[in-house]
């Protein structure tokens, strides 16, 4: 990216694990100042270490984002340490899938305050402190247009973060902060050598994805130049989405 995020300053919230993981490494390794926002402490401090290795700098803030407190604190914390906010990924999410008569409201909740609440304070907070040219990314999912059975709760999620996605674009124009999100398809995050020949095949691109496939999206949000990119979701999951699908 021709150093295009060299001393800039990147949250990623869910920092440690999966697709959030890929993400810290696809900007550690753009020699970003990557804070990593995590509860998974273990995780996430041997992600900086390794993230160093590779030149990176990097830095893990524990973080409960169903917390308001943890994330204005986190906000808070990385403006001392850095002084500037550039890039917010709005990237922690968990997922309960389970039978809708089953499902307690305090569970759905739960899920409803990790993926969306936190992108709601998350962004306001972030917003607050950041300068014109910000970039605020969330990571929605394409399980927000199509759903399977037992999913209300993450689907409500992620439902939301494309309303709030563009809500927020309109909100943010005067400051000169663009928002949009990303929804990943079926991205594979650990024994991706395990996935059969027809997981892949599925897919219009002929395999199943991987979480580099999302940063590199993020990559191409956050581009400086791209400023034109505003209000808008960006699926990532090669092809499935556009499948017409009859059962025979």
């Amino acid at each position: 990216m021709s150093g295009k995020f060299e001393g800039k300053t990147v949250i990623i919230t869910g920092g440690s694990n999966g697709i959030g993981k890929g993400i810290s490494k696809a900007y550690a390794i753009e020699k970003a100042h990557v804070c990593i926002a995590d509860t998974d402490e273990i995780k996430g401090k041997e992600l900086v270490s390794k993230l160093k290795e590779l030149g990176g700098q990097a830095v893990f803030y524990r973080t409960d984002v169903r917390k308001e407190e943890d994330l204005v604190s986190l906000l808070d914390q990385v403006m001392q340490d850095f002084g500037k906010i550039d890039i917010l990924i709005n990237n922690a999410g968990v997922s309960r899938f389970k039978s809708l008569f089953e499902l307690t409201t305090a569970e759905w909740e739960d899920v409803v305050f990790t993926n969306l609440r936190s992108v709601f304070i998350g962004s306001r907070e972030a917003a607050r402190r950041m300068e014109a040219g910000g970039r605020i990314i969330n990571i929605a999912s394409t399980r927000a247009t199509m759903s399977q059975p037992n999913s209300e709760a993450y689907a409500s999620s992620k439902g939301g973060i494309l309303a709030l996605t563009h809500a927020l674009a309109a909100s943010l124009q005067e400051k000169g902060i663009t928002v949009n999100s990303i929804s990943p398809g079926w991205i594979q995050t650990e024994d991706y050598g395990d996935l059969r020949e027809k997981d892949h095949l599925q897919h219009w691109s002929n395999r199943v994805g991987k979480p580099e496939d999302i940063a590199k999206a993020c990559l191409y949000i956050a581009d400086p130049d791209n400023d034109f990119i505003n209000g808008q979701d960006l699926v990532i999951d090669g092809g499935m989405t556009r499948k017409m699908i009859y059962e025979e």
